[in-house]
C-alpha cells in the first residue's frame, strides 16, 4: 500500500462531503449524540459503520480481537462507562463475525504468545458450552457456533457491569446480540433473551 494513496482519499473524500454539505465537517465538529454502542472485532474485513448503513456521529465503536468484553480490559470497561453514562446511548451491540481469526485460534492448542492471555477468554467459552460444541462433528458448523456462543457471553458479561445494569434499569437500555455473515454480508440478529439471563446475573453480580 502506498501511504500517500490515503490522503488523497482523505482530500476526495472532504471534496465529496462538502460538496454536498458545505457546513459538514463545522456541523461534525460541535459533539456526537449516537444512540448506539458497537462492540465489534477488529477484523479488517468488518467495518461497523458500513455494514450498518450509519455515518460519522451516529454510532460509538469499540474494536478489539473477538469482540471480546473483558472486565480486565480497562479500555473496553472504559467504552462501555463513557457510553453508556456519559452519552447514554440506548442501545449496546455486540457483534461477531463468521470466520473470525480469533475465535478460530482459540479453537487451536498452540502457543501463540501475548495472545494466549487473550484466547483465554474465548477458550473458557468454549470450556463452558464444550458440550454442545463436542457434538458437533463439521468442524467449520463447530466454529460458526463458538462464534455465536462467544457473542452471547460477552453480552453477558456487559450485564454484568454497574453501567449497564442502572441504564438497564432506570432507561430500559437494550443489549443486543448479533453476529456478521462475511459470506453474504447479512447481519443476523441471535435474539438473546437478556431478560432472562439478567435474572440469573443479578442474584450474583447485582450492583446498587
Amino acid at each position: 500500500m502506498d501511504i500517500k494513496k490515503v490522503f488523497e482519499n482523505n482530500q476526495k473524500f472532504v471534496k465529496d462531503k462538502l460538496s454536498t454539505d458545505k457546513d459538514y465537517f463545522e456541523n461534525l465538529g460541535k459533539g456526537q449524540n449516537p444512540e448506539l454502542l458497537y462492540i465489534g472485532c477488529s477484523d479488517s474485513r468488518v467495518t461497523a459503520e458500513d455494514l450498518m448503513g450509519l455515518g460519522p456521529g451516529e454510532v460509538f465503536v469499540h474494536r478489539n480481537i473477538a469482540n471480546m468484553v473483558s472486565g480486565n480490559d480497562l479500555s473496553a470497561m472504559s467504552v462501555v462507562e463513557y457510553a453508556v453514562v456519559h452519552l447514554k446511548v440506548n442501545h449496546v451491540v455486540v457483534c461477531g463475525h463468521y470466520a473470525c481469526g480469533g475465535v478460530k485460534a482459540a479453537m487451536q492448542s498452540a502457543d501463540l504468545g501475548v495472545l494466549n492471555s487473550w484466547l483465554r477468554n474465548i477458550r473458557d467459552v468454549y470450556r463452558i458450552h464444550k458440550d454442545e460444541l463436542n457434538a458437533i462433528q463439521d468442524d467449520e458448523k463447530k466454529y460458526d457456533r463458538l462464534v455465536e456462543l462467544n457473542v452471547k457471553e460477552q453480552c453477558v458479561n456487559l450485564l454484568k457491569t454497574a453501567a449497564v445494569q442502572k441504564a438497564y434499569r432506570d432507561r430500559d437500555l437494550k443489549v443486543h446480540g448479533w453476529v456478521f455473515d462475511v459470506h453474504t454480508g447479512n447481519l443476523i440478529d441471535l435474539k438473546i433473551d437478556f431478560d432472562h439471563y439478567l435474572q440469573d446475573i443479578m442474584e450474583i453480580y447485582h450492583l446498587d
